[in-house]
């Protein structure tokens, strides 16, 4: 006998359906929250900046020029000028753009898939699933990012895969955390004890009921988890531990420039800048999706 669909009970509301013009009223939100816009415009042209930039650049990021060294910006035929071996800062910028949010967005798919994954089974079972689960989220929150993200890059080696393993190993446990707080909640939900009662596989549950509810929160999470992944990033390739030379992330090319701030300071402040627009960005991103995603905001 075919087991029945919690959402084709009587009395049952099925809540992963989303209502006619759902979607239409999160955009006017959206729209509404100036900030919110302005931080979709500055990731927007990060991402296309990341996507098509590269090949517009008018250098090879990597070629040299000692006769034109230490250009100042807005040189002829340099917009951003050079550094010390003559390399086009605009090239190498479009370039670090790209991996950093490469590098930003492959860290957070990693975290939210594993923390979200690990909080839905922790909140769901409880018991000694959830007293080991966060049990590892709190030693793992007990410890500074930047120190743990050094240890791991330090044992995975240099690179930028390291780089992405070790950030991405260390962040699941923020969404493990905010996902398991939703599922508890969810657990005992109507519609959820309906599937019980019809019994529904757990698997199903999970995946049909529980997970399209926690995914708001989630993706909000997951805002700041990519401007926190860069700044990771360019942290650990400042210390050479991330994208290593002449790969341009924009780590390395703020460390290449530290000791030339006196005479050339555009070399470090050029990608300085560029992280600190891109963060900036998604961070009132961040803010937005939260006050369009979060009922409790909107309604209050």
């Amino acid at each position: 006998m075919a087991i029945a669909d919690a959402s084709s009970l009587p009395g049952t509301v099925d809540r992963t359906t989303p209502r006619p013009g759902a979607l239409r009223a999160a955009f006017d939100r959206l729209a509404r929250n100036k900030l919110a816009l302005l931080g979709t415009l500055v990731a927007g042209c990060y991402v296309l900046v990341g996507l098509v930039g590269p090949a517009l650049v008018p250098y090879d990021y990597a070629r040299q020029d000692l006769l034109s060294a230490n250009l100042p910006p807005i040189s002829p035929g340099h917009l951003l000028g050079t550094d010390q071996v003559g390399r086009d800062m605009l090239s190498r910028l479009v370039v670090g753009v790209r991996i950093s949010l490469l590098v930003g967005f492959g860290v957070t798919l990693l975290a939210m898939a594993v923390g979200t994954l690990a909080g839905a089974v922790a909140g769901f079972y409880r018991g000694p699933v959830d007293t080991v689960v966060s049990g590892v989220v709190e030693l793992t929150w007990g410890f500074p990012l930047i120190l743990l993200a050094v240890i791991l890059a330090g044992s995975l080696g240099p690179g930028l895969v390291a780089t992405t393993l070790a950030i991405g190993l260390i962040n699941w446990a923020g969404f493990a955390r905010i996902v398991r707080g939703e599922v508890l909640g969810l657990r005992e939900a109507e519609y959820v004890q309906a599937a019980r009662a019809a019994g529904v596989p757990d698997g199903r549950i999970l995946l049909r009921h529980v997970l399209p509810n926690v995914l708001a929160p989630a993706l909000v999470m997951a805002s700041y988890y990519v401007a926190l992944a860069i700044v990771v990033e360019a942290g650990l390739s400042f210390i050479g531990m991330g994208a290593q030379p002449p790969l341009p992330s924009l780590g390395v090319m703020a460390a290449e420039g530290r000791n030339y701030m006196l005479g050339n300071h555009w070399v470090t402040t050029v990608p300085g800048l560029a992280i600190l627009f891109v963060v900036l960005g998604l961070n009132l991103l961040g803010d937005g999706l939260r006050d369009v995603l979060d009922p409790r905001l909107r309604h209050g």
